[in-house]
């Protein structure tokens, strides 16, 4: 998965029943037949929270255009007979070349996010990774000649700005992952405890919404102007973004630990904090084979595209993106609008058992008209996840701990998705494109069955929103 009040110093009060967080008091209800833009309302007039709103919904938008131009202007980089095999190949070496410095930022931007000051934190990476996206657009606009031959398979080659746009992506990725733990670790300073869920849902439908836009933009742009002029969508959105952090008006420093000790020693007591709580450690491990699985059939969509749905016009690839992003963008706005966190766990499980059969679902359809709202579908349930995993970690986690806690659960997380892009590629050229959508979403399905069977402590997993509010309370004063 990716992880209360503003100075909570310890874990939130209440018995611990099995695992699972028992409130003293209920959550109090909203008043019936509020709209839903009054719902959100009062989290608008919160001191910087549109400024941090927007960073965020840009910030977290960028990578998905950036990728788009990249997967797009790789697939079509090899000629129409080598796209399924060597196009294969080519598009699994662009995940596989961001996953050590993925990795690395992963492991210690938890500790970075609670030692240093998130604001700043956030305003240096985004710089970064502008560098990157100006990279690549230089790239694809000189466009180096040559090629360079791999022993991947038999006649195997990259064109040289292909291998060229590897190490920017891996910049944009990298930065963007040292990004996300301070920025999610923020929230906590902005809203009340209570509020965690609906903030969580309008900053990640925000991000998502932004995102469902600029790659159908993208996508019309690649249909009508070449790759390097697409990138500058992707530009737009990371210089937005730190207009938008030097607006954010509120603290973000975290208070200096009062022991000496490395960074590298500090990220490891995140590793150690998750271990001991083992529902958190079980979402973990849940999302770990799901993104492994998720990934072995995404990484592919370019050929699910122009290959079985036999649609090689960008505005197409861009459409099927949009889509997923516009369910992930109302995922995260439904979740919210449901008192979840009683069952956090059981929400989880049920959403994976969905997301699966979602995949599934792609390679059973065989034209753009059926695979747009499957896949809509799909994208709206790793946005339910992902608002249910945030809060929980919001509301249960100590501030001090949090930046860890959500970098150990990213790195244990994301810790197959590079071989799950291997395995895609392998796969697609063993069995086509449509054996892989099969095999993948099957598999989640079966996963999820195993965590209904299994997964004890993540079924007994709730909280309530109350508690978060509490343990402010008791910080403050």
């Amino acid at each position: 998965m990716a992880a209360t009040s503003a100075f909570r110093c310890g874990p939130p009060p209440g018995r611990r029943l099995r695992g699972r967080l028992i409130a003293d008091e209920p959550r109090p209800a909203l008043p019936g037949g509020r709209s839903l833009l009054s719902r959100y309302s009062d989290l608008f007039q919160r001191p910087s929270f549109r400024a941090f709103l927007s960073a965020g919904a840009l910030q977290l938008a960028g990578p998905a255009s950036v990728l788009v131009v990249f997967l797009f202007a790789i697939t079509l980089a090899y000629p129409a007979s080598e796209r399924v095999t060597f196009g294969a190949y080519a598009l699994t070496l662009l995940g596989l070349s961001s996953a050590l410095p993925t990795f690395g930022s992963a492991f210690f931007s938890g500790a970075l996010a609670d030692r240093h000051d998130r604001g700043l934190l956030m305003r240096v990476v985004n710089l970064v990774s502008l560098a990157g996206v100006a990279g690549g657009a230089a790239d694809l606009v000189l466009a180096p000649g040559g090629r360079i031959s791999l022993p991947l398979a038999p006649g195997f080659y990259l064109p040289v700005w292909v291998a060229l746009l590897y190490p920017c992506w891996a910049t944009v990725v990298a930065s963007a992952t040292l990004f996300r733990p301070a920025y999610n670790s923020s929230i906590p300073r902005l809203v009340e405890g209570r509020d965690l869920g609906r903030a969580n849902g309008i900053i990640y439908t925000s991000a998502a919404i932004v995102s469902a836009a600029t790659t159908l933009i993208v996508g019309i742009v690649l249909t009508v102007a070449p790759a390097g002029d697409a990138l500058a969508v992707a530009f737009v959105l990371f210089f937005g973004t730190q207009v938008e952090l030097l607006l954010v008006d509120i603290d973000l420093s975290v208070a200096p630990s009062p022991t000496r000790r490395s960074v590298g020693r500090d990220a490891l007591e995140g590793f150690s904090y998750l271990g001991r709580r083992r529902e958190l450690l079980e979402i973990t491990v849940a999302a770990l084979l799901t993104n492994f699985l998720s990934a072995v059939a995404l990484v592919e969509l370019g050929l699910y595209v122009g290959s079985w749905l036999g649609l090689t016009q960008g505005i197409w690839y861009g459409a099927m993106v949009t889509a997923s992003t516009l369910g992930v963008a109302l995922g995260f706005t439904l979740i919210s609008r449901f008192r979840f966190e009683p069952h956090a766990g059981r929400s989880i499980i049920g959403l994976t058992l969905a997301m699966g059969g979602g995949l599934f679902a792609l390679g059973l359809v065989h034209s753009i008209w059926l695979a747009l709202p499957v896949i809509f579908v799909y994208g709206m349930m790793p946005g339910m996840i992902m608002t249910v995993f945030l809060s929980t970690v919001q509301a249960t986690v100590p501030d001090a701990m949090m930046g860890r806690v959500f970098s150990a659960d990213e790195v244990g997380s994301y810790a197959l998705v590079p071989f799950g892009q291997t395995t895609g590629g392998v796969l697609t050229s063993a069995v086509g494109v449509q054996g892989t959508y099969l095999t993948a979403g099957g598999a989640i399905v079966a996963l999820g069955v195993v965590m209904v069977a299994s997964f004890g402590a993540l079924r007994r997993l709730g909280f309530h929103p109350r508690e978060a509010e509490t343990a402010s309370g008791a910080a403050a004063s």
